[in-house]
């Protein structure tokens, strides 16, 4: 069965993962991790795709983005991708694939999930053990979101500024945001549609995005019919 395309809507944000072949490590040291990251902050902007969160791990990466146009995601992970095997290999000495296919990507429905998708990246490292506070960890934009850095590869969202009035008000609510966590319900649903290419959002929402694409982008829902050939 062929592999359904992705689904890719400007203006709206998009959780993406993107995994290392077979969950091998993507990242060696730090000098690979900062090489990553730069590569972001580089073709980010060249792609007109705004970057609101990330986590980088050790074997996968999760973006937050909102690109501008229909391309712009796609042409951002292949850029990104592209330039970083032909490094990693080459620093390294091997050769083949480093991912893991192609990257995986949703939809999000901006008001119900936004925020609660940055708080999910942000806390990777606290579900995978590897720190008890996620400030604890460098590699991701939380630090940025909390006012503990400056993070040129952040764009912060719309909601994040309307958190609070000043940026003390905004990182203080954000920081307790964080705290609260996600529900499993919520977890779950990240997870699930990101790996599945499914939209995330309210019955409402899915069915405004399924008007605009014959592409079906939830499991309960058809894509909008093609119209048949005049004969």
């Amino acid at each position: 069965m062929a592999r359904q395309p992705r689904l890719t809507v400007p203006g709206y944000p998009h959780h993406v993962i993107q995994r290392g072949n077979n969950r091998q490590l993507i990242v060696l040291d730090d000098a690979d991790r900062l090489r990553l990251l730069g590569l972001l902050a580089e073709h980010a902007p060249r792609c007109k795709v705004a970057l609101h969160a990330y986590v980088l791990m050790d074997n996968h990466f999760h973006l937050l983005a909102t690109p501008e146009t229909q391309d712009g995601l796609p042409q951002l992970m292949q850029a990104v991708g592209r330039s970083y095997v032909r490094y990693f290999n080459n620093r390294h000495g091997r050769s083949g694939t480093l991912w893991e296919g192609r990257y995986k990507s949703t939809v999000i429905e901006t008001d119900r999930y936004l925020l609660a998708c940055m708080v999910y990246i942000d806390l990777n490292p606290v579900r995978a053990g590897m720190v008890a506070d996620p400030a604890q960890y460098p590699w991701s934009s939380h630090r940025h979101c909390i006012g503990q850095g400056v993070d040129r590869l952040v764009t912060p969202h719309a909601l994040l500024w309307n958190l609070g009035n000043t940026p003390f008000s905004r990182e203080a609510a954000y920081r307790e945001l964080v705290r609260a966590g996600v529900s499993p319900q919520q977890q779950e649903a990240l997870t699930h549609t990101a790996l599945t290419g499914w939209a995330l959002g309210s019955a409402a929402f899915l069915k405004g995005l399924q008007k605009g694409t014959t592409r079906r982008i939830a499991a309960g829902l058809r894509g909008r019919p093609r119209l048949s050939k005049l004969t």
